[in-house]
């Protein structure tokens, strides 16, 4: 889908939420400290395999839930302020659903911090499966022209290059409109200095005999860590080497050198591009959005297979789930509860690091 159609389809999702919302408008909002953003659920909310959901309906205090539009109910512990999210896959589903949240007039989200917590493929070189990127730049790999790769100039290295310009990697490119996006760096240093220490998950067999596979990429066999990396969103499912290549050097570009790109998935760029427009109008803060990947599986496969036989392999099912969505709960649940805790501050100052004094 095109940005533009995207764009149209927010618009759309949000005309019939406000055509909605006037009939059924409360007299008080329900105020909303925490929202967490998940993606995607295997099939029922409990009880069996888990995705990026299930262990949040499991543990906690979900009692309230509320119809929505989206691909899912909405579900809220009203002790602690916690609205937990389904936006389904996606970035056209994830725009719709967060546009339909920020405008629905049940809650009131002018003060909330939103969480993404999701899975993600990571590259072999940064990182390990089970692994906890926070992200500080979110790349749209969507947004551009592309030539196929049988029909590129000889001297082209991807058939893949930024609108308006001449060729791949062209430095004379126009300012970013949605290719890239940059999150407060201030709250997600602070999220990380609150997670790098967690011991995380390591507990699935077939997970560590696939992170042995990798014998050329040392963070690829290391128990599962948390650490800064940053993201490239894009629907198209891609695998392989030299596309691994190819979102190294579309982070490093679009971010003039200040990214590093370790995860891949499909829907935070148009979860950023909601609030934004959110934010314009008042209805949220997009300086309070966080997104945390964990590493389901690998961005290339390891030595001795092709990609077309890793990725076939992955569609029957990701060999680190399991200890991605418990890496995602428990290093996401450590800031959200860290956020309602520390709420008579931070409902009206955003958490940050002190050089001299620490956490703040």
């Amino acid at each position: 889908m095109s940005k533009q159609r995207l764009q149209q389809s927010c618009v759309i999702a949000l005309a019939v939420l406000m055509s909605w919302g006037a009939a059924a408008e409360p007299s008080e909002p329900i105020p909303v400290k925490v929202v967490v953003v998940t993606m995607f659920e295997v099939g029922a909310d409990e009880g069996d395999r888990a995705g990026e959901f299930q262990l949040w309906k499991e543990r906690r205090n979900l009692t309230q839930t509320f119809p929505f539009m989206g691909y899912r109910d909405l579900y809220l512990d009203p002790d602690k302020g916690l609205l937990v999210l389904v936006t389904g896959i996606g970035t056209a589903r994830s725009a719709a659903a967060i546009m339909a949240l920020g405008m629905d007039p049940r809650f009131d989200l002018t003060k909330s911090y939103w969480l993404v917590a999701g899975i993600a493929g990571f590259d072999p070189e940064e990182a390990s499966i089970g692994s906890a990127a926070w992200a500080e730049y979110l790349v749209d790999g969507d947004l551009s022209h592309e030539i196929d790769a049988r029909e590129i100039p000889e001297d082209w290295p991807f058939g893949y290059f930024a609108r308006y310009t001449k060729r791949p990697f062209d430095t004379d490119k126009p300012a970013p409109t949605g290719e890239m996006y940059q999150l407060n760096t201030g709250l997600v240093d602070w999220a990380f200095q609150q997670t790098k220490n967690l011991s995380l998950p390591d507990t699935d067999a077939h997970a560590k005999a696939h992170r042995a596979l990798y014998t050329e990429h040392v963070n690829a066999r290391r128990p599962p860590f948390v650490l800064k990396g940053d993201h490239v969103a894009a629907l198209t499912f891609w695998h392989g080497a030299l596309m691994n290549d190819w979102a190294n050097q579309w982070v490093d570009y679009w971010t003039e050198g200040q990214g590093e790109f370790v995860s891949s998935a499909m829907e935070d760029t148009g979860t950023y591009l909601s609030l934004s427009w959110l934010n314009r109008v008042g209805r949220v803060d997009v300086s309070r959005l966080l997104v945390l990947r964990t590493a389901s599986n690998y961005t290339m496969p390891p030595p001795g297979i092709t990609a077309a036989e890793n990725l076939l392999a992955e569609n029957k099912g990701y060999s680190g789930l399991a200890i991605a969505v418990e890496s995602a709960y428990l290093v996401a649940s450590t800031v959200v509860d860290e956020l309602i805790r520390g709420w008579d501050v931070y409902a009206d100052q955003l958490p940050r690091l002190d050089d001299e004094e620490g956490l703040r």
